[in-house]
């Protein structure tokens, strides 16, 4: 009985320091571009002021949503090309301070998109629960599309955060992805942006179709991420294979 309550407190120990570190409150954050300094400044805004009311011609601002996982660049219409380029030259590295896996999107003044008039406070959201008169979720392909989407968006950021709070093992490299029911291949891609490399990641489903049975984990290493005593994911690890020198 002893040695039973020895081994669970060592397990719960080693599970500790792979658990998902606690997600704080993000707000949305507001960064002005300076066109002297070629870099940009993140405003300090009352919480009276209304977003909208920070859209000036003359300016670029940036927007980290954290809601949504997206990054918005406006450009007020009467800043130059030049100015447009570099903003968006060095955005990537205001977005990686928050996560890789934002999307990054500009938007003109006067073409701005439905999202970002709803992200600024232009328009309302529509609160389809009051007066909904049909099923918002129909089943349609493009309605599955836009869910797996969003949930491998979210998925790769945990996994960001969870690297950040505890790196793979040096040697060993991601290779799939368990979450709920459904399993994920993975590969991180160096993107060329603006004469930028960026590390993009990159879960996607697996081709093939796997049989029914049980399986044994042959040459992985499982890394499981807990949150209050729920698996959250569950990693497939494997050893990175050395290039033999050919003698």
């Amino acid at each position: 009985m002893v040695d039973e309550e020895k081994e669970s407190k060592d397990l719960i120990k080693r599970l500790k320091k792979l658990r998902v570190p606690e997600l704080e409150e993000e707000k949305l954050r507001i960064f002005q571009f300076n066109d002297q300094l070629a870099e940009y400044e993140e405003l300090d805004v009352d919480e009276d002021i209304a977003l909208y009311e920070l859209l000036d011609p003359d300016v670029i601002l940036l927007f980290v949503d954290p809601e949504h996982y997206r990054v918005w660049i406006w450009h007020g219409s009467n800043t130059t090309t030049r100015m447009k380029f570099i903003a968006a030259k060095i955005a990537p590295k205001i977005r990686d301070r928050y996560g890789i896996a934002y999307k990054i999107t500009a938007v003109d003044e006067g073409q701005e998109t439905k999202a970002f008039k709803i992200t600024s406070g232009i328009e309302k959201e529509i609160d389809y629960k009051e007066g909904q008169t049909g099923p918002a979720y129909e089943g349609t392909a493009k309605d599955d599309e836009l869910i797996r989407e969003l949930s491998r968006e979210k998925i790769v950021l945990l996994l960001e955060k969870a690297d950040q709070a505890q790196a793979i093992p040096e040697g060993y490299e991601r290779k799939m992805v368990i979450v709920k029911n459904k399993i994920y291949g993975y590969r991180e891609y160096d993107r060329d942006y603006m004469g930028s490399v960026i590390k993009e990641r990159k879960l996607f489903p697996l081709k093939e179709q796997v049989p029914d049975g049980p399986y044994l984990a042959e040459n992985y290493v499982p890394r499981i991420l807990f949150s209050f005593n729920n698996v959250v994911i569950t990693e497939l690890l494997q050893k990175v294979e050395s290039k033999g020198v050919n003698n």
